[in-house]
């Protein structure tokens, strides 16, 4: 496949940024990565757009709509557990509300090393049940990149396991399946992943974990069941360290039966449906805001 122009800019302003060498320290730099989230988006857009602002215990949510919908986008966003939300975060909402019918629900919730995985999984399950409060869950999909990825398939599980309603779908954007990083073809992927290391991840995965084994579902939700879900739509890039993870995870659900489908990305990086310039991205969206229209 041939790469546009705006794809290989994309990688030399990765490059510029610094983002592999901070994924690459241990312990992992969190006060350094923070410095790029944005927890109040700029511009008229939003000042005219953000509807409500909730908070649900340690979670920040702002809800952004350009009418009075029943439908709910829950966008739970990546940050490797101790970031985020950043710019391409709030970018995305802004495209995905100019483009369908639906509310969007930015959830800000606690991050490590100051909370961990069962403070943050409490947050998630209090955020999901809140919004069934005001949204019937057949009108509900779950949206998360990275490790919000993690989160929702995590939620998913639980609410199997509690025999909750479910949402309507899953998008999952480069999920992070497994926080043990033990699946030997990530490290002959780590060389050119352009964003990610596993030195780095693992660093904040342990942050996050506290007393939990990195393969508890809870953040390894790959070792957990996929019996049951609802339909769900994987993004995975080939150019990222949590793709090989990805694609068992996507073998898991196709064993399970559940309504899967994969899109792959040809030497694309991580999260690259929410990266700006580059065209791919652009087509990646376009094609993710169809899923949601569906």
């Amino acid at each position: 496949m041939k790469h546009s122009f705006t794809y290989y800019l994309t990688l030399i302003i990765i490059k510029l940024k610094g983002l592999k060498q901070k994924f690459s320290q241990d312990p992992i730099d969190y006060e350094s990565i923070r410095k790029e989230d944005v927890y109040k988006p700029n511009g008229k857009f939003f000042k005219k757009n953000i509807t409500n602002r909730l908070q649900i215990l340690n979670t920040s949510i702002t809800e952004i709509g350009l009418n009075d919908s029943n439908k709910l986008i829950l966008f739970i966003h990546g940050g490797a557990f101790i970031s985020g939300p950043g710019k391409h975060h709030w970018d995305t909402v802004k495209s995905i509300v100019q483009s369908t019918d639906c509310t969007i629900w930015m959830c800000n919730y606690p991050k490590a090393p100051e909370f961990h995985i069962s403070d943050i999984s409490e947050n998630i399950d209090a955020v999901f049940m809140k919004a069934t409060e005001v949204f019937e869950p057949k009108n509900i999909i779950l949206l998360g990149d990275s490790v919000g990825g993690t989160l929702i398939t995590s939620l998913v599980q639980r609410l199997l396991q509690e025999e909750w309603q479910l949402p309507k779908k899953l998008l999952l954007i480069s999920p992070v399946m497994d926080a043990s990083f033990t699946n030997p073809d990530i490290d002959k992927i780590d060389s050119f992943d352009p964003m990610l290391s596993k030195k780095g991840l693992l660093s904040a995965k342990k942050m996050c974990a506290k007393d939990y084994h990195l393969k508890d579902p809870i953040i390894s939700p790959i070792y957990g069941s996929f019996e049951g879900f609802p339909e769900t739509i994987l993004y995975a890039g080939e150019r990222d360290i949590t793709y090989p993870d990805q694609i068992l995870a996507y073998k898991k659900a196709k064993k399970a039966n559940v309504n899967i489908k994969l899109i792959e990305g040809e030497n694309m990086p991580h999260i690259w449906p929410f990266l700006p310039i580059m065209k791919e991205a652009k087509m990646a969206l376009n094609g993710l805001i169809t899923k949601i229209k569906e």
